[in-house]
């Protein structure tokens, strides 16, 4: 599925951009052949062709708004209008695609001994345009977990130019720290306090390419207004150490991706 060698692709560069920044570019890394089995592969699960226990699922909203999103109705049979697919990792063309060599060595290069996966997740822009995901970062409280993650690996399943609901960074926000306890949507009053908007970096991107990004890096997307679908898968890797402290539910386990002796 790789277009490069996972050995020898220098790692060193962009590395260094997500340290500094909290995201890097790492190009067009998915095959035209493995971007048409995992396009295929979304559009299998949306319609119900494919099917897993325990899979997420969740509508976008009809207004377009985040808030709008309905939560805890499942599946809702089949529709090309699901904003979120998650435990993608039950999914055999995904996994394969998550665990690919490069990866690894992306994930080993940021993380010590044995590696788990948080969430593998689509994040899905119909062609009515999808809803806005405001600014936000992705740990806290909210995460439920010893340690937040940092390292998650983006790849585009479609294009997504400046107006078809690419991601939009604030440089260097991870050094920051986390907005707020809880995590996810940074509050208004932080976004204006720090001039946000004026700071987004969009990271249009064509089909195949591959973002690197921090959890704690702010970061949105808009709605689409090119009439056509954005789908983007999100994998994001964390230590093997790492436990739920939920309370109002069973701990977590976490799917393990990378044993120390695997390589």
């Amino acid at each position: 599925m790789l277009t490069v060698d996972a050995e020898t692709f220098d790692i060193t560069g962009p590395l260094a951009h997500y340290a500094e920044h909290g995201y890097a570019r790492l190009g067009r890394l998915l095959s035209a052949e493995g971007l048409e089995a995992l396009r295929e592969r979304a559009d299998d699960l949306m319609m119900g062709r494919v099917s897993y226990p325990g899979f997420f699922w969740q509508m976008d909203a009809p207004t377009g708004r985040y808030e709008d999103a309905p939560l805890g109705l499942g599946w809702q049979g089949p529709s090309l209008d699901y904003r979120k697919l998650e435990k993608l990792e039950k999914d055999p063309r995904f996994l394969a695609w998550m665990e690919n060599p490069l990866f690894e060595r992306l994930a080993r290069a940021s993380i010590p001994g044995d590696i788990t996966l948080y969430r593998a997740i689509l994040f899905h822009k119909g062609q009515r345009g999808g809803s806005e995901l405001p600014w936000h970062q992705d740990g806290g409280k909210l995460w439920g977990l010893t340690k937040d993650p940092e390292l998650q690996l983006w790849t585009a399943l479609d294009d997504a130019p400046l107006d078809g609901g690419c991601v939009e960074v604030v440089p260097g926000s991870h050094r920051w720290g986390l907005a707020t306890p809880l995590g996810g949507v940074v509050p208004p009053d932080q976004v204006a306090a720090r001039g946000a908007d004026s700071l987004a970096v969009p990271l249009p991107v064509e089909a195949g390419e591959v973002l690197l990004l921090h959890n704690y890096v702010w970061h949105r997307s808009k709605p689409s207004r090119t009439g056509q679908r954005r789908r983007g898968f999100s994998a994001c890797y964390m230590s093997a150490d790492t436990r739920c402290v939920r309370k109002k539910k069973a701990p977590r386990d976490f799917f393990p991706l990378f044993r120390r002796a695997s390589r």
